[in-house]
């Protein structure tokens, strides 16, 4: 069963969505700490979210922006505003999907599916010395630990982990946070597999990953 949950700050419209997630069969969670939106969001670990652009102490469309830094999250956006320069922004931010209010409930719940289920197809859950590997999520766990690994360092990790005992190009490792529409650079690069490999080390993986010289990088 899939948790969706509500960012949005109008009590009366909250839990009308509410209402209407739980009987289309959802599990919900609602925002409450708009001082830390991305902890909350973090700890509840939804399958989808619902963002307002109008909240408090962050809007919607700067809160999408930080959470597309960590995460791959669905999300779709919701709001009264209807310009097209907000529907621009939502979707150059990293949204999956926008709707305006008032919004046809059934429109929305079939939205809401339709992103479920492509997302879904999108999903990896994968494993790596014994390790349980959640690509979506950007997780490594151990069943009673969890590792979590930034967005650029997952693309990174997944690259590497496709194609274990074979050496993966720089040039190959920027394509694809390119094709994430990450940017990145040969120094921030750089950063990222140093960054990402102190987390293995400290999550008790010393070592797995390989520099071979003017080739690239092997996870062994």
């Amino acid at each position: 069963m899939n948790k969706i949950m509500i960012a949005e700050d109008d009590i009366p419209i909250r839990d009308a969505l509410e209402e209407l997630l739980k009987n289309a069969g959802y599990t919900t969670a609602c925002l409450t700490r708009f001082e830390d939106p991305l902890t909350q969001i973090s700890e509840e670990s939804p399958d989808l979210l619902l963002l307002d652009i109008n909240l408090p102490h962050m809007n919607g469309e700067m809160l999408l922006r930080e959470l597309r830094r960590e995460s791959s999250l669905p999300v779709i956006m919701v709001t009264s505003r209807d310009s097209e320069t907000d529907e621009v922004l939502s979707m150059s931010y990293g949204a999956d999907d926008y709707i305006t209010k008032p919004y046809n409930p059934t429109i929305l719940l079939l939205r809401i599916s339709a992103v479920l289920k492509r997302t879904a197809r999108t999903v990896q859950r994968s494993s790596y010395r014994g390790l349980s590997i959640n690509h979506s999520k950007g997780s490594i766990s151990d069943g009673s630990r969890e590792l979590i690994l930034t967005k650029n360092e997952m693309i990174i990790f997944s690259q590497l982990l496709e194609k274990q005992g074979e050496i993966v190009t720089r040039d190959v490792l920027m394509t694809a946070l390119w094709d994430n529409e990450e940017y990145i650079n040969d120094n921030a690069l750089s950063v990222n597999i140093s960054r990402l490999r102190s987390k293995l080390a400290e999550f008790g993986l010393p070592d797995s990953i390989e520099t071979r010289k003017k080739q690239g990088y092997i996870l062994i």
